[in-house]
């Protein structure tokens, strides 16, 4: 028989329960980072987030984060 969607095959919780807590590492210099940001006015705090977000982008696409976003 097979299992119910949305069900474990292991029989726990729905696999897209959002009340399910996933453990993550999160490296405090990111935190740090990100607590930094938020200290900023508005106008510095966004273009601090873009460049996060640019850097994040290239990380994930492997890239070395020449490549920007468009108006950037």
């Amino acid at each position: 028989m097979s299992d119910p969607e949305g069900i474990s095959s292991s029989g726990g919780a729905p696999v897209n329960d959002p009340g399910v807590v996933h453990e993550v590492q999160v490296d405090e210099a990111f935190l740090t980072r990100i607590a930094l940001i938020e200290d900023q006015p508005l106008g510095d705090r966004a273009a601090a987030f873009g460049q996060l977000a640019d850097e994040l982008r290239a990380h994930l696409e492997g890239t070395d984060g020449d490549a920007r976003r468009p108006g950037a």
